[in-house]
């Protein structure tokens, strides 16, 4: 039976590094909602769309040929036959990709996509809505987070790996601006599914907060 484990939680709230490393020990595959979403964002900018457009968004990422795959337990795309990475993660695309998001039309192209997913077998999937309304009726719903000041400094460190420092106050008031986004949008907002295992992560290591995931999930299995 495919089950699907749904991990919430705002920017750097180490979802994505929670979720990925869940899905490997329980042998489902990983899906970053939020890579799709930023996908849609690259290949807009790409395209010089303008991203407050909705229905130029929405018809330059109908437009294109999505193919998605499985690469040993994780989910990935391309776009025109071009598979983006760390083009996904510059500070640029991490300031515009929420008002793509909000979008209406966006939101339910990524979400028939993440259905679609299931067609791999089980999954893990990290994002912003998984559990309050993409996947609303898996009993595996969680919510991450964390204090801001931690979550600005994970992603600082992120940026920095890729190139992009920023002065880490900077990413802070980044954090807060698309908390504010992603919390007051009218379409699907960065809340706590009902049913949701909230998990505070400031004071946790990656391994614990894994861990209390999968405990959680074996026990709900037995």
């Amino acid at each position: 039976m495919t089950q699907v484990i749904a991990i919430d939680g705002p920017s750097a709230s180490g979802k994505s590094t929670v979720a990925k490393a869940v899905a490997k020990r329980l042998g489902f595959f990983y899906v970053d909602s939020g890579s799709i979403y930023r996908g849609i964002t690259w290949h807009a900018l790409e395209n010089e769309v303008d991203i407050h457009d909705a229905d130029a968004v929405i018809q330059n990422t109908r437009s294109a040929d999505w193919v998605f795959r499985a690469e040993q337990n994780v989910a990935v795309f391309s776009i025109n036959g071009y598979t983006p990475t760390d083009e996904l993660r510059t500070a640029r695309l991490s300031e515009a990709v929420s008002d793509v998001a909000s979008m209406p039309k966006v939101r339910a192209f990524v979400n028939d996509r993440l259905r679609e997913l299931t067609g791999l077998g089980s999954l893990t999937i990290d994002g912003r809505d998984i559990g309050s309304v993409v996947f609303p009726d898996t009993p595996y719903k969680f919510y991450l987070d964390a204090d801001p000041a931690e979550r600005a400094q994970r992603r600082y460190r992120e940026l920095v790996e890729t190139g992009e420092a920023e002065k880490a106050q900077e990413v802070l008031e980044s954090l807060k601006r698309r908390d504010a986004k992603d919390s007051s949008r009218e379409e699907a907002p960065l809340k706590v599914a009902d049913g949701a295992y909230v998990i505070n992560s400031t004071s946790m290591t990656i391994d614990e907060v894994v861990q209390a995931v999968i405990d959680k999930v074996e026990g709900d299995l037995r």
